[in-house]
């Protein structure tokens, strides 16, 4: 069985200006630098068979490469949080190339949760016994360093990556590497 998720690759210029909006941070479990991607779609755990279909799905996809803007930092979770994130502008070229990302999942069987899309990349993760201080000071962190968190980038390729879960985090390994295109016009983004 495989755990696996596509997502965009973050290039290393950019995760080192990331891994400084982490720096002060000494609550919750910062995520490595080279763990940092943002997520099209989490495909859960399957028979490497069915991955390797889902390649084959992902290797037809053709679409424009996408501009990816992170605006600051956002946190998921209200009281407490849970996670500390990148926040990115959710530009057309990026939900259509997740739309499609998931389509090809769904046409060989895989079930994809419904949700409302937020384009992000995850700094650190809080378990949930945070307590209210410490919710305080993730707050007060988030809002010190935002300006730190603005980067930018042009993704020119997607990847499918295989997720290990151990005690010290997970270990992501890329699958496939997927190239995007200057010259793919993006359509307008439907349901």
């Amino acid at each position: 069985m495989i755990r696996a998720f596509v997502g965009l690759p973050v290039p290393e210029d950019v995760c080192r200006t990331l891994e400084g909006a982490q720096v002060g941070l000494k609550i919750g479990k910062l995520v490595p630098p080279e763990n940092f991607h943002l997520t099209l779609a989490f495909l859960g755990e399957h028979p490497e068979t069915l991955i390797e279909d889902v390649h084959d799905g992902l290797s037809a996809i053709r679409a424009a490469a996408v501009g990816v803007e992170a605006f600051g930092l956002g946190m998921f979770g209200d009281a407490p949080p849970r996670a500390i994130f990148a926040d990115v502008t959710p530009v057309d070229e990026l939900k259509v190339l997740r739309k499609k990302v998931r389509q090809a999942a769904r046409e060989y069987g895989i079930a994809l949760h419904a949700q409302r899309f937020h384009p992000h990349i995850t700094l650190a993760r809080f378990n949930r016994g945070l307590t209210p201080d410490d919710a305080a000071e993730v707050g007060a962190f988030v809002a010190r360093n935002s300006p730190r968190a603005k980067v930018a980038f042009r993704a020119e390729s997607f990847c499918l990556y295989r997720s290990f879960l151990g005690g010290e985090g997970p270990i992501y390994e890329v699958l496939a590497e997927y190239p995007l295109s200057a010259s793919v016009v993006s359509s307008t983004v439907g349901g």
